[in-house]
Order: structure tokens, then sequence, then C-alpha cells
């Protein structure tokens, strides 16, 4: 029978020959039958939980069930807030760009930086502009710089056929604000 993670075999659902059982506390009882360990369960006003079922043999944890699974889901949404699900958004300039241009580029970046979005940066030569590819390296480093309060570079200026890409990762608001 396969047992998730979520739901363990407690008390009477423990139909096993021989496990080894230990306390909350870490205190261990050794390795007895499944009704032995249940009555010392039962006579400390506890539950018995089996928590790893693979071992060879299987471990019991004598435990407050209720408690356990508290705190067990408590960490399981503290571990999914905390898993940051970035995705990637392309910013593609061009040699030829303006000013203007560019600084509205640049704040398309700030916001999704601070959104702890990735920043894919390319420039794109068309024609005989491939020719000139150290002005393409030049803006990307004004936009690297341009950004800096928000994002470090993550993947430096790299040349693929016809565009020049870089990638930009937020900074964490806290170690943006430690410096």
């Amino acid at each position: 029978m396969a047992i998730s993670t979520k739901d363990l075999l407690i008390n009477d659902d423990i139909k096993l020959a021989q496990v080894r059982v230990v306390g909350d506390d870490g205190e261990v009882f050794g390795i007895m039958s499944a009704d032995e360990a249940r009555e010392i369960a039962y006579d400390r006003g506890l539950d018995l939980v089996l928590i790893a079922p693979t071992a060879n043999p299987p471990v019991c944890k004598v435990i407050d069930y209720g408690k356990y699974r508290f705190d067990r889901d408590k960490r399981e949404k503290e571990a999914k807030k905390k898993q940051q699900n970035a995705e990637v958004k392309e910013i593609q300039l061009s040699l030829t760009i303006d000013t203007h241009d560019f600084m509205t580029k640049v704040k398309h970046a700030h916001r999704f930086l601070k959104g702890m979005d990735k920043v894919k940066v390319v420039v794109r030569f068309r024609g005989r502009q491939i020719t000139h590819q150290s002005m393409g390296y030049d803006i990307l480093q004004r936009f690297a710089d341009a950004c800096a309060e928000y994002g470090a570079c993550d993947k430096p200026p790299v040349a693929e056929g016809r565009n020049i890409t870089m990638m930009l990762s937020p900074i964490k608001p806290d170690a943006k604000n430690k410096g």
C-alpha cells in the first residue's frame, strides 16, 4: 500500500508485527510489537504514528498527532511562501535606440525587477549593423548600469547569431537594504 506524506498511519491502522519505537523527545523505546507500542502511546495520552514505513523495521513515533500535523502543515505553508516563481521578461533594444526610448525600456525593466522577475535584454542587429557589435555591448552596459539599483547582471552579454543577450536578476529586498 502506497503511503503519501499527507496520510500517515496512526494507532490502530498500524498492522505490523515489529516496529522501532521512538518518543517525541528523542527517547528510544526499541523494537517491539505494534500492540506494545500502541499501549505505550495510550498510557502517555499520545498517538502512535508510523513515520518511516520503508525502514527495516518500520519506525513509529509516540507523539500528539494533531500537533504533529499542525506543525507539518505550517512548515509546508512557510516553504510554499518562500518559493519564487520568477518569470523571464524580454526587452529588445536596437543600435539606433533614442534616449527617450531607452529610458522607457529601463522603466519597464525596473518594473519587472521590482516584481521579482528576471529580465532578458536583447540587442538585435539588422543588416550591416552586425559589424558594430562593440556598440551593442556598450548599449547593454549602459542598460545594466541604469538598472543596477533593482537588478544585477546574472549572465554577462553574449553574442548569439545576430543578437547580443544579457540576463538581469532582481536584487532581493533585504540584500538591497544592507548595502
